[in-house]
């Protein structure tokens, strides 16, 4: 525990969407005068801030708030908030569940959190601050150039809740309606990030290709639409990459592929969940008017633009799923040929329409089709690992050197790295070699692919004498 001014540390949870609610809260306690503490074994106060999407995220939660309750109790802090996503979806019954949580914070109180910390500091214990409607607001970061990401990339959050109506997503009534952020707020905040030294700008919300499309219904005379964001983020001068995350597959207009294929920052990548592939599982997911854009998905996006990078995430075991259903998704699957490819098995969710579905498959077969499907997508992967060796590509340099070892023989000192094709966290790293001393993280280099392991790619620098060479487009070859 901590003397002298108040620290709060964090725990963060679930997604990218999250981490940025967290950069919120924190900007908001800098600027509050309260100070964040290097870790949150070292704080004051302890501030977790929840996913609540899935069970597995709900275990993680717990665990997290279990833990820094023991922590509080053994004399390591004095108080313990949580905050997000499942304060919010649980606000009726959280503080029962965790009694000894000092205090709680839904998604629409984040700039309360520097009152709420000196509460509970000095004493105070069961607040709730959880608004009992669906949340409405949008936050703009107090500090823009504050990142959680711990690297030279930021992930700028265009929009918040969601309109879609999955049948297995939860989302919408813990977020609330979809609701854009303005244009020319979001290029402020891209200005002061890459005057801290981003260089990648990664563009999240629960759908980003439904961006702008609420302010155009509140008839604002600016263009505001994904592409029209993108133009004006692809204006802004530097060195850096804009990459879109969290798409929707029906929403991919001709107009946005124009924009990816033309601009000179924007990443030919992107990130479309399509859940599955059957249209009687997308019917019954209440995502039927997604059937014939996920049918013609990968050739209608690398028609348009050459190269280009594809994500997916698919869901199995969802109730009335059978053997055929699943063969359809794997034979899809193998035919798409994605590059990055990630697999859930369906978790009942209160509150949504696939809740209590008495059709549900065993839990033993969602997991042996979530593992089969998992290992044809390791198969696609080693395939493309191999056509991509000898690919020459921009990487954007991110911490290193490092050492890598290959069996008992140790490599070359290596760098990690990212390409273009290769988002935060999910899709693995490039490891190069030939960096020269000096270079720095947020630096590009052109490398050429050598080989890998994995989900992870290995490079060699091409020319080491060049810093400075960021476009998307000299990587579109891959």
């Amino acid at each position: 525990m901590t003397s002298g001014t108040l620290s709060i540390g964090f725990v963060s949870l679930g997604c990218a969407k999250n981490l940025v609610d967290s950069q919120v809260m924190a900007g908001t306690l800098l600027a509050e005068n309260l100070r964040l503490a290097p870790s949150p074994e070292e704080a004051d106060i302890i501030l977790i801030n929840t996913c609540a999407f899935i069970e597995d995220a709900r275990a993680e939660a717990a665990e997290a708030i279990l833990r820094a309750c023991r922590h509080k109790a053994a004399g390591g802090c004095r108080a313990v908030i949580v905050a997000g996503c499942l304060p919010q979806r649980y606000r009726d019954r959280i503080a029962t569940t965790f009694p000894d949580v000092d205090a709680f914070v839904g998604v629409d109180e984040l700039d309360r959190i520097g009152v709420i910390a000196r509460q509970v500091a000095a004493g105070q214990r069961g607040i709730v601050a959880i608004g009992t409607g669906a949340p409405q607001r949008l936050f703009r970061p107090p500090q823009p150039a504050l990142r959680f990401s711990g690297g030279p990339f930021a992930y700028l959050k265009v929009a918040e809740g969601c309109n879609h109506a999955c049948a297995f997503c939860a989302i919408p009534g813990i977020r609330g309606r979809y609701r854009s952020r303005r244009v020319d707020e979001l290029l402020a905040e891209a200005r002061t990030l890459l005057d801290s030294g981003a260089r990648e700008l990664n563009l999240i919300s629960q759908d980003t290709t439904s961006y702008g499309q609420d302010l155009r219904a509140d008839k604002i005379a600016a263009p505001s639409d994904l592409p029209a964001l993108l133009r004006a983020l692809d204006s802004l001068a530097g060195e850096f990459w804009i990459r879109v995350l969290y798409g929707y597959p029906a929403r991919v207009t001709d107009e946005l592929l124009d924009v990816m294929a033309s601009s000179r920052h924007v990443c030919a990548y992107l990130d479309l969940p399509i859940q599955h592939s059957h249209p009687e599982m997308l019917r019954a997911m209440r995502r039927a008017d997604s059937i014939r854009a996920v049918a013609e998905l990968p050739r209608r996006l690398r028609r348009s633009v050459p190269g280009i990078t594809l994500r997916t995430t698919c869901l199995v075991g969802f109730p009335g799923e059978t053997d055929a259903h699943f063969q359809h998704l794997l034979d899809y699957v193998e035919a798409a040929q994605f590059d990055h490819l990630g697999v859930f098995a369906f978790s009942p969710e209160e509150g949504t329409a696939a809740f209590g579905k008495a059709d549900v498959p065993p839990a033993e077969i969602a997991a042996e089709r979530r593992d089969r499907l998992l290992q044809l997508q390791r198969r696609v992967v080693d395939t493309r690992r191999r056509t991509l060796q000898g690919t020459l590509m921009q990487a954007l340099l991110l911490a290193g050197p490092e050492k890598m070892t290959g069996g008992s023989r140790p490599q070359a000192a290596a760098w990690l790295a990212r390409l273009p094709r290769q988002a935060p966290d999910v899709d693995g790293v490039t490891h190069v070699r030939g960096v020269l001393p000096g270079m720095r993280a947020g630096q590009f280099l052109p490398v050429r692919l050598v080989g890998g392991k994995g989900y992870d790619l290995a490079a060699e620098v091409t020319d080491p004498l060049r810093g400075q060479a960021a476009t998307p487009a000299a990587s579109r070859r891959g």
